[in-house]
């Protein structure tokens, strides 16, 4: 009888010291992860993390995992159900502070106002390129974003006279969230337009006898004609003066657009394309921009240099000889011919007939 109570409590105090390893062990895992964070003993910093839309808890784990912001994704699903946060978590980019406790963390992510992904537009850019660039960055559905930039009625909505809104999607540095509405942000691109815009716009528009469409159109052309800044007046003064003369504008990048190009050398054969917006078939402006200009173009467009030129031509150095008539222009030419005869003697890869005279105004 004695034996079996011996035995007896021997086997309770295995399990009571069981019992209390189990405890201290958990005590310890509450302590270290829960509520002291991760054991490393690194400096605390700001982490960005992007968390998809729609993502997992165990898929956001691994994400935290990865930025070294915890040690277990399993732990903190579980903490995260615990807490009652799984529905809770913000998408988008959230900057957090490493070191963190479990649960001060998943109070961040619940708590956090998610910062967005920064996405520059720089200048120039067709819209086209614009979708592109969102679908990449921020996973942005760029069929319907499309579908809106060539919405008739969301154009007018947004109180544009225009095509399309070509032209209007203001170049700038934004914070957009991952996976945000396509209208949302093409609301927020056309209204940072219209606050660029200067302050006596309409007025210096109606002195130009121009209407805003016709100004950003130009203002497209100039963009993808300029790489001098100083030389962006000079440009616009080209084409002021040739429309005032009803002569064609000859812009060689309204073609490259009918193309579905961008700034490129074109050949001869490129000028028969039959579009509104070949500007060698065509007299005047084009129905409306063909790239997304910066206020650099837009106030060249509004403020042409006071210059009789009516033509100009590249230099081979990004800067361009302007003259006023075909005479000048042709000696101008033959300087870009040689040049280019030089650089290219050893290239035999011309099939086609290249025009020496790209970036130009030709008459």
């Amino acid at each position: 009888m004695t034996n079996r109570y011996r035995i007896s409590r021997t086997v309770r105090s295995i399990f009571v010291l069981g019992l209390v390893l189990v405890v201290l062990v958990g005590l310890e895992v509450f302590s270290r992860f829960l509520l002291r964070g991760t054991t490393s003993d690194a400096p605390q910093r700001l982490v960005q993390i992007s968390i998809p839309e729609g993502a997992s808890i165990g898929e956001i784990g691994v994400i935290l995992r990865d930025s070294s912001l915890i040690e277990h994704p399993r732990l903190f699903r579980y903490a995260v159900k615990l807490m009652g946060a799984d529905k809770k978590i913000q998408a988008g980019k959230i900057a957090v502070l490493t070191g963190q406790s479990l649960v001060d963390l998943i109070r961040t992510l619940t708590r956090a106002k998610a910062v967005g992904a920064f996405v520059t537009l720089r200048e120039g850019l067709t819209s086209m390129e614009i979708a592109g660039l969102l679908r990449q960055q921020i996973g942005i559905d760029s069929a319907a974003f499309m579908a809106l930039v060539r919405d008739t009625m969301f154009v007018h909505e947004l109180g544009l006279n225009a095509p399309n809104l070509e032209g209007y999607l203001y170049p700038d540095t934004y914070a957009f969230a991952v996976g945000s509405d396509p209208r949302r942000l093409i609301v927020r691109m056309v209204e940072n337009f219209k606050m660029h815009l200067p302050a006596d716009f309409d007025q210096d528009v109606m002195q130009a006898n121009m209407t805003m469409n016709e100004v950003v159109t130009l203002a497209s052309i100039i963009e993808w004609e300029t790489v001098e800044s100083r030389e962006a007046p000079l440009i616009s003064s080209v084409y002021h003066n040739r429309l005032r003369r009803h002569m064609p504008l000859q812009a060689d990048p309204t073609v490259s657009y009918a193309l579905g190009k961008g700034p490129a050398r074109l050949y001869y054969s490129d000028l028969q394309v039959d579009s509104p917006y070949n500007t060698y078939r065509y007299v005047g402006l084009p129905p409306g921009a063909i790239n997304n200009p910066g206020g650099r173009s837009i106030l060249a467009a509004l403020n042409p240099a006071s210059t009789d030129y009516l033509f100009f031509v590249s230099q081979g150095d990004g800067s361009h000889a302007f003259t006023s008539n075909l005479a000048a222009h042709l000696v101008a030419k033959q300087k870009l011919d040689q040049l280019r005869r030089e650089l290219m003697r050893s290239d035999s890869q011309h099939a086609d007939t290249v025009r020496t005279d790209t970036a130009s105004v030709t008459g």
